[in-house]
């Protein structure tokens, strides 16, 4: 049963009272030198298999394979290890404290890969990536006269309509795929705010699109 001294603090509900093992973590790395070096050995082992789960998920949009995707898990573990260590007094206990540790982790890999997304920069509006638009989004084939004529006028309106954030962000999500939470980081802003700025963008292409001629706005609003 955990005591008062297994807690790190208080919510604004009232005390929580650890799990056992959620005590062990915290008595272990508040406790002697062996047991400390102990327990953050295994964090980091904890962290690190995480890491490596998290940065193969998001390789396929980054090209990021081999030694490479395996460094980048290794910093975010690291990065995450000493944040950890850092915050372990506002752990409050309303989670598992490996959940905890868990959130810790992901945004370190989401900042990772965004960062190397961007010091990798692909050059913005490249004709290959807007000639694999279709594919993206399984345009038919068939109708192949129609899509070109509908993805050329939308990068035009891109190029023309939207402001240099509108159109980065646009690049980043549709064209090269970048994840919200990786660009929000990269950014130094959050989802709420990506998603309000790619409302406004798609807003002004529907318009273009529609003085255009060309009604079918069912790329932009899947973008």
């Amino acid at each position: 049963m955990a005591t008062a001294h297994d807690r790190t603090g208080e919510s604004t509900t009232g005390p929580v009272s650890l799990d056992p093992e959620s005590a062990g973590w915290l008595r272990a790395l508040r406790g002697s030198e062996p047991d400390r070096r102990a327990a953050v050995e295994r964090l980091h082992a904890l962290l690190l298999r995480i890491g490596r789960s998290e940065v193969r998920r998001r390789s396929a949009r980054f090209g990021v394979t081999g030694p490479e995707l395996d460094d980048l898990a290794h910093q975010a573990a690291a990065d995450a290890l000493l944040a950890i260590i850092d915050k372990v007094g506002d752990f409050r206990g309303e989670s598992r404290f490996t959940t905890w540790a868990y959130k810790f982790v992901i945004l370190e890999v989401s900042a990772k890969v965004s960062r190397h997304f961007w010091r990798n920069p692909r050059v913005p509006l490249e004709t290959d990536d807007w000639e694999r638009l279709p594919d993206r989004f399984g345009l038919d084939p068939a109708a192949e006269s129609e899509w070109r004529d509908l993805v050329a006028a939308l990068r035009r309106a891109v190029e023309e309509k939207l402001t240099e954030r509108q159109r980065r962000i646009f690049v980043a999500l549709v064209l090269t795929g970048v994840p919200p939470d990786a660009l929000a980081a990269e950014l130094g802003t959050n989802r709420n705010a990506i998603y309000k700025t790619m409302f406004d963008a798609r807003r002004k292409l529907r318009a273009a699109l529609a003085a255009a001629g060309l009604m079918d706005d069912g790329m932009v609003r899947r973008s």
